[in-house]
């Protein structure tokens, strides 16, 4: 077994989306070729009302799956295909919007504010226009896995014999959310192919091969001007990792809180208009002309 390291260190931007939420978007900008098949990656969310009420009204998507994660707080949601609900803490909602789906997604008042992550994942050509899915899970439905010094909670794949609740969606990616206590140790497999990334939202992570830590988009370790590496990897840092079949995680003085997600790549074209993305620039204009036109729907 060959150990990762850690090939690109990043931060997020901040910025506001939907009718105005505040969010740090970790990745979906610059290179997507990098995280392929994973397009986006949001930190949302504010303890401040006023920058989470208003929400994500009602919007398309087509041609990827949308995954949803609450930290914290509650998001009431629903959809043309029927669905509707609340996601709260720990939930998780994935959601095949494939041949077309319409949602929306509106942050309800809590005293302790609004916080979560969505994360896209690309579908293949030949899934693109698939009929939509929705999976809603519980937090009680998603399986916890103690670990050295903390807890892993198994949102999508498996992990030491563990299973999530999501099964059935494309290319069967996996995805973590690791919450170790002060120097806690956790080795998790990542097939050599996949693409493997981690983002710390809270503590930090002492990293065998320390990472590079830079503002905004993501730069090459090896980058001539590269300042020098930092001691630890601290909250708010994304790293994606190299070649290998497994990493290796030891967690901060003060702990370490952290998302992992793995999946095959595609190495498809992407043509990416705000909530759709399709494979060429004629596909994504017939995806809005539909949308204009009431036809954007599919019946099955």
């Amino acid at each position: 077994m060959s150990e990762r390291t850690v090939a690109r260190a990043f931060r997020g931007i901040k910025t506001m989306d939907g009718a105005g939420v505040r969010l740090t978007r970790i990745f979906g900008f610059g290179d997507t070729a990098a995280l392929d098949p994973f397009l986006l990656l949001d930190n949302f969310g504010s303890d401040v009302a006023d920058e989470y009420l208003a929400g994500f009204p009602w919007h398309p998507h087509r041609g990827i799956d949308t995954v949803t994660y609450m930290l914290e707080g509650r998001v009431r949601h629903g959809d043309s295909i029927g669905n509707s609900g609340s996601i709260e803490a720990g939930d998780l909602q994935w959601m095949t919007a494939g041949s077309g789906i319409i949602h929306e997604e509106m942050p309800q008042l809590s005293p302790r504010g609004v916080h979560g992550f969505q994360l896209w994942v690309n579908l293949s050509k030949a899934e693109k226009m698939r009929e939509p899915a929705y999976r809603g899970i519980g937090a009680s439905e998603v399986k916890r896995l103690p670990v050295d010094g903390g807890e892993a909670i198994v949102l999508a794949g498996e992990l030491g014999g563990t299973r999530g609740p999501v099964s059935g969606v494309s290319r069967d990616p996996a995805y973590f959310d690791l919450r170790l206590g002060p120097g806690g140790k956790i080795e998790i497999p990542a097939p050599d192919g996949d693409t493997a990334f981690a983002y710390v939202y809270l503590g930090s992570l002492v990293c065998p091969c320390e990472p590079l830590v830079y503002a905004g988009h993501m730069k090459s370790s090896t980058d001539a001007a590269a300042p020098e590496p930092r001691p630890k990897t601290q909250s708010g840092t994304c790293l994606l990792f190299g070649p290998g079949d497994r990493v290796l995680f030891e967690a901060g003085s003060t702990g370490a809180s952290f998302i992992f997600a793995r999946g095959r790549p595609l190495h498809e074209p992407i043509a990416w208009g705000g909530p759709i993305v399709m494979n060429t620039r004629a596909e994504l204009e017939l995806a809005f002309r539909e949308y204009q036109e009431g036809s954007f729907i599919k019946k099955s």
